[in-house]
């Protein structure tokens, strides 16, 4: 095998393909010579294995009921890779799985690349990930290599999407979403018929380089049939192509035209606030500098600003789910720490309640439009060094304000939680302040870094149990080890709220 492709992902791959709800399905007709090395490779990875054997003649049958710990189904008769696939999958919906990873029974698909597969599952959920194999320097037929063109050029002109491998067979099919399964054709082309629809209905694609092992010609076992298939592919090319005119392109263009609606609502609401906010700001503050008169009007318009986001924000992506499991009313002040995804955050953790002030970076504390609001609302930028930033701190909380830190300092690029600064957690320390951990799921996935417009994702904020200065040392002993112990149980809850809702996404 390829190292360089199948270098180990650090994980428990069966943990966690059973934690967010992962089957494999091998499909296998007259593979006597490899299904058994296949399936037990497949069961050190996998402890769940779904195997349908297409009416097998050659003692593939006798060998799979000797085989311990996987699920069998048997077609009396063979009745073609599509219909084997589609019971395949239907197993697996009934046992409760959210994903299916299927792969070949000859041997051509390594079972020790299903982290690659997973790894994908986890960067894009919801997605189909394709396996694209290592072709470069494999010795192929003719017109096999012709048959992989057609497919990629077809499956381009169908979709307006380009994939490299549309053939290969050693995918991850997220369950809830093959609403074409009932209909599914019998034979070969039921695949591409998979990816076709499912890039119809918004299905995202993605693709994933695996190994693939192609034995000598005489050894390979093959039950493609060049004339029938290659009629049937054809035919069903032809379908497509017409289908998508009806209905695949129209999809795309509705697609298109929500996406589109979505950031400008977006933009709407950042430019409605700025437009509240800002005429406010410009003279109320001055005001009150002149008249001593309290700055807490400023605060409340803040926090009804961070409201009106979260209510709105299910007609921009989707629903905003908070979850206060100890009922926290922000009474008693605490240094509040949250991992970092978006600028939806900020507005999120802004609607909880009135008397919460961030820690910012110098680029926001700095912005020409919303700067001028910050500054005056006390929002201190961390830059200011630590011991400035304590005594300011100090000052706030004495007043009655908690402080909201994240301390990964920067919003993530792929909702993965990274470095934890120990800044907040030092704050706590010295001004003996109990810390209120916040996760936040999905708003990264809203509003990505690096996108220039709203996605749909469903949104998650989870309040945690206050921690106590007291109980801040079973995170760890000095304030690095600290800071680190919050980081685990971070990435811990974050782990375990995307396996729950990434089942079903």
């Amino acid at each position: 095998m390829n190292n360089d492709i199948n270098k180990t992902i650090k994980t428990d791959t069966a943990r966690l393909l059973g934690e967010r709800k992962i089957c494999v399905v091998i499909p296998t007709y007259n593979n006597a010579g490899t299904v058994t090395d296949v399936i037990r490779r497949t069961l050190q990875q996998c402890r769940d294995v779904i195997v349908v054997n297409d009416g097998s003649t050659d003692g593939t049958g006798e060998q799979l009921r000797q085989i311990t710990g996987i699920t069998l189904v048997e077609n009396k008769k063979n009745e073609g890779k599509g219909t084997a696939l589609k019971r395949g999958l239907q197993k697996a919906l009934e046992m409760g799985f959210a994903y299916a990873i299927t792969l070949d029974a000859d041997g051509q698909h390594y079972p020790e690349d299903i982290p690659r597969l997973l790894e994908g599952n986890i960067q894009h959920p919801g997605a189909i990930i394709i396996g694209k194999r290592k072709l470069e320097g494999v010795i192929r037929s003719g017109g096999s290599k012709f048959a992989n063109a057609f497919s990629n050029f077809w499956f381009c002109v169908q979709t307006l999407h380009y994939l490299p491998d549309t053939q290969s067979g050693y995918r991850l099919y997220p369950l809830h979403k093959l609403h074409i399964l009932p209909l599914l054709t019998s034979r070969y082309e039921a695949e591409l018929e998979l990816l076709v629809t499912s890039s119809w209905n918004g299905v995202k694609i993605v693709s994933v380089p695996v190994n693939v092992y192609y034995p000598p010609h005489e050894e390979r076992v093959s039950h493609f049939r060049p004339g029938p298939d290659f009629s049937r592919i054809f035919v069903l090319n032809t379908f497509l192509c017409l289908l998508a005119f009806v209905w695949g392109y129209p999809f795309y263009i509705l697609r298109a035209l929500h996406t589109l609606f979505r950031t400008v609502f977006a933009i709407l609401i950042y430019l409605l606030g700025l437009c509240t906010i800002m005429p406010f700001a410009l003279v109320y503050v001055p005001m009150a500098k002149l008249t001593g008169t309290s700055k807490k009007p400023l605060y409340t318009i803040l926090h009804g600003y961070g409201k009106m986001v979260t209510w709105l924000l299910p007609v921009i992506s989707c629903k905003v789910t908070i979850y206060n499991e100890y009922g926290e009313d922000f009474g008693k002040p605490a240094i509040i720490t949250c991992n970092h995804q978006s600028h939806l955050d900020l507005m999120i953790i802004l609607g909880l309640a009135r008397n919460i002030i961030f820690l910012t970076n110098d680029r926001v504390y700095n912005n020409p439009f919303y700067g001028y609001v910050l500054r005056h609302a006390a929002y201190y930028p961390v830059s200011m060094g630590y011991e400035k930033l304590r005594t300011k701190v100090k000052d706030l909380t004495d007043r009655g304000f908690s402080i909201a830190i994240f301390p990964e300092g920067t919003r993530s690029r792929d909702g993965n939680i990274g470095k934890f600064y120990n800044g907040a957690y030092q704050l706590a320390e010295d001004l003996e302040l109990d810390i209120l951990p916040l996760i936040l799921y999905g708003a990264g996935r809203a509003q990505c870094k690096d996108c220039k417009y709203m996605n749909m994702s469903p949104i998650e904020l989870h309040i945690g149990k206050k921690v106590a200065p007291a109980e801040q040392k079973l995170f760890g002993e000095s304030v690095l080890s600290r800071a680190k112990g919050f980081r685990k149980y971070y990435i811990s809850r974050l782990t375990e709220i995307s396996n729950r809702i990434e089942q079903h996404v």
